[in-house]
């Protein structure tokens, strides 16, 4: 089948690319408001955009399909210019789910999944303690394609990571051994990490040339 997008609902759009732009991984983001009040929310338009700055870039639509009341997170984001993408794995996974849940203002999202908080190292908003790893990051520029979309681009500024999940070589990050999950579509389907690692070195010219495949 085709789409041409100019004829397609945003329904339809979310459906299609939610599903093709797969798997994405899971940045659940914790965010202060101005008065000091704690916020945690899952997004999975989220990657990295840039090394040099670190650069990743996070999608947050409105809170309702086209309305134009921002999400909390976008909100705290532009009023504080800080936040942490904390690395959803497989081992927090249904905690994260409860935090997508549009609870009443009064009523904390961290609560209810039952995380607690540890201070970050460089940012003002904490990170979740249960997260093994987690991205300190400032507002780097908040792009409004429309009224209430955002795409948040954060320069991240601190990285925490469990010390089993390092190798001090590189130091590299043994990604096989932290199990982090991933957004499939938008039919509330997620792919595991663990045991499915394949290897593909990068191939140079030269090699390509000596016929290494």
């Amino acid at each position: 089948m085709h789409f041409d997008f100019k004829n397609s609902s945003t329904r339809e759009i979310y459906n299609l690319i939610n599903g093709l732009v797969a798997p994405r991984p899971i940045a659940l983001v914790t965010s202060l408001s101005p008065e000091g009040k704690l916020n945690a929310a899952p997004f999975s338009a989220y990657n990295y955009l840039s090394i040099n700055p670190p650069i990743i870039g996070l999608g947050i639509q409105a809170r309702t399909p086209g309305g134009e009341e921002l999400k909390d997170t976008s909100r705290n984001i532009e009023l504080t210019k800080e936040f942490v993408v904390n690395v959803v794995t497989e081992d927090i996974g249904q905690k994260m789910n409860i935090c997508g849940i549009e609870f009443p203002p009064d009523v904390s999202e961290l609560e209810m999944a039952g995380f607690t908080t540890e201070k970050s190292l460089v940012v003002n908003v904490p990170r979740i303690q249960q997260a093994h790893a987690a991205l300190e990051c400032r507002l780097y520029e908040s792009l409004k394609p429309n009224g209430s979309a955002r795409i948040i681009l954060g320069e991240v500024v601190a990285a925490y990571v469990e010390d089993q999940f390092i190798d001090p070589k590189g130091p590299y990050v043994i990604a096989q051994n932290l199990h982090a999950i991933g957004r499939m579509n938008s039919l509330n389907n997620y792919v595991r990490t663990r045991d499915a690692f394949i290897s593909i070195p990068r191939l140079t010219y030269e090699q390509w040339l000596k016929g290494e495949r």
